[in-house]
């Protein structure tokens, strides 16, 4: 059945395989919830099964549960009331080291055949993820339908096509023969056996659990390692509903369920994780979060690959512009977008202090900062279009540290207030705060995560440039962006963002903004700064989670 699954979605695959190589736009996994694309009644019946699993028991079947676990709540209000049966971490290890077995033979076309197949059937019920990612997150519906759904299996299928184009490169068995003058040349047979690492454990966050999770899940699956995906307790739904079909696709297709299995635990539990993280048996680690928990599997997992997104100050530089109405309108989207909880979020804007050249004339700091405060609020000033943009804050942890920054006492150029959610009474839903303040403030080193802007004033560009450097290489970033009219310090601020190792964008004004970054195309993250030690996606994500080891034998 693997094998056919492999056929199935082959042409789906090589079409995958030509999008990496030129990096077009390329999907097959439609972003629009259209009922034109996934059928009239597809909203609806999404809308149903999310409704369904609200107060009852999570239907998995999930061998050696000892109980259920969940504690989840939305950001929109209501308690979820879903019940995850729990299995502890030593039944979790012994039945993915049962089921490694079987997988480990299957081989890449089978791995990938049902990799493909999950990715399918993911996207048939992105409605119903939908539902489960905004009710986890706080995303707005929109966003949580195209990063919960077909942009996070975009991202699955992205690594899922890295390695297959790095282990078809390895042929499975060859003559080899070595010519010996006069004599009859030396004649061997060798084979040559992909062989995974192991048990993989996938850790997810509270903000993109599949966009952030796929990527790991895929690229183990894809080499041939067992999963165990632990999510973060706040928002266990979507990823619940990935091992749950996952679980269906490998039992279809021969194969032990437990190949992928769910790890959950209670919100105040430290010890799952360290006793997953630290056990022999797991030798793959892919972590997204906070700097301190990222560095400490870095650290403590030493026998495991571990790959991991961290915190990081991601920032802008304004140097000149034709249109400053354009630039403060991109930005204020930026600034807004899902309140800030990206990682690919700005925090930083560097503006001279003696002004910027706009079109034929110059404005001051003052002028610029004015600007991109009046953008935001004018982006702000219809609550009810305003809150599918913010969505809700996840969690209390960013309504406070909103209340920290303010309490900085900085000059206040946009402040934070509540949003009215038509829909949901109870939605944690704020505007943007932005703060003025100058470069020798500490508080810009470090990441503040949430809607929570810095309009720093500089002392030229060039020093928003050394700035914005040495800010990537000891804190990390995942984006840069700069604006200029100048050519001389394009150049410099792209051999400045070479130098620091994160991804640049030049003058964004239109529909794409620096928190957004496209499969097949884009590179997630560099690995070349503190922000993150792995892209997503590139083939060095992939190759190393399988060897091969080969037999040879004479003819």
């Amino acid at each position: 059945m693997s094998t056919t699954f492999f056929e199935k979605h082959r042409e789906t695959l090589e079409q995958a395989v030509r999008a990496t190589a030129s990096r077009i736009y390329w999907s097959p996994y439609p972003e629009s919830p259209s009922p034109r694309v996934y059928g009239e009644e597809a909203n609806e019946l999404g809308r149903a099964a999310f409704e369904a699993y609200k107060n009852s028991d999570f239907p998995l079947a999930a061998d050696g549960a000892t109980g259920t676990i969940g504690d989840e709540v939305s950001p929109f209000g209501p308690s979820l009331g879903i019940q995850y049966p729990y299995v502890p971490v030593e039944n979790l290890l012994e039945q993915s080291r049962r089921a490694f077995d079987s997988w480990r033979k299957a081989g890449p076309q089978a791995w990938v055949g049902v990799c493909l197949e999950i990715l399918h059937r993911l996207n048939q019920r992105s409605f119903e993820m939908a539902y489960a990612v905004q009710h986890t997150t706080g995303q707005g519906f929109m966003m949580a339908f195209q990063a919960g759904g077909p942009h996070a299996q975009d991202r699955g299928l992205e690594a899922v096509t890295y390695a297959w184009q790095d282990m078809s490169r390895i042929p499975e068995q060859v003559l080899w023969e070595k010519p010996q003058g006069k004599h009859d040349p030396i004649r061997m047979e060798k084979r040559f056996t992909i062989v995974p690492r192991g048990v993989g454990l996938v850790i997810g966050c509270s903000t993109f659990p599949t966009w952030n999770s796929f990527p790991g899940l895929f690229a183990n699956l894809a080499t041939g390692n067992t999963v165990i995906v632990k999510p973060h307790p706040g928002a266990v739904l979507p990823l619940a509903i990935t091992v749950s079909i996952a679980r269906d696709v490998l039992a279809e297709a021969g194969y032990d369920p437990n190949v992928v299995q769910l790890a959950v635990h209670d919100v105040n539990d430290t010890d799952t994780v360290k006793k997953l993280a630290l056990d022999p048996a797991v030798r793959l680690i892919d972590f997204t979060g906070s700097s301190a928990n990222g560095n400490w599997l870095e650290t403590n997992a030493r026998q495991a690959l571990v790959y991991t997104e961290k915190a990081g100050v991601n920032q802008i530089i304004i140097d000149s512009a034709d249109d400053i109405k354009s630039v403060a309108r991109n930005l204020a989207f930026s600034f807004a977008l899902y309140s800030g909880q990206m990682c690919t979020a700005p925090q930083n804007v560097y503006v001279p202090r003696d002004g910027i050249a706009v079109g034929d004339g110059r404005m001051s700091f003052d002028e610029v900062a004015d600007a991109l405060g009046a953008a935001v609020e004018r982006l702000v000033s219809d609550p009810a279009r305003a809150v599918e943009i913010t969505g809700a804050l996840q969690n209390e942890g960013v309504a406070k540290r909103i209340e920290r920054a303010r309490a900085l006492g900085l000059p206040v150029v946009h402040d934070s207030q509540p949003l009215a959610h038509p829909q949901f009474e109870g939605a944690r839903c704020v505007t943007p705060l932005l703060l003025q303040t100058d470069a020798n403030d500490e508080n810009i080193f470090q990441e503040w995560f949430g809607p929570i802007v810095f309009v720093v004033a500089t002392d030229s560009t060039e020093h928003s440039i050394r700035l914005a450097r040495d800010t990537v290489l000891h804190h990390g970033a995942l984006t840069l962006a700069a604006y200029t009219t100048d050519d001389a310090i394009a150049q410099k601020v792209e051999d400045a963002a070479c130098e620091a190792g994160v991804s640049l964008s030049l003058n964004l004004t239109g529909a794409v903004f620096v928190n957004q970054t496209a499969a097949y195309s884009d590179f997630h993250g560099t690995g070349a700064n503190p922000a993150a030690n792995a892209s997503l996606s590139d083939t060095a994500y992939v190759s190393n989670r399988y060897r091969v080891v080969q037999t040879r034998w004479h003819v």
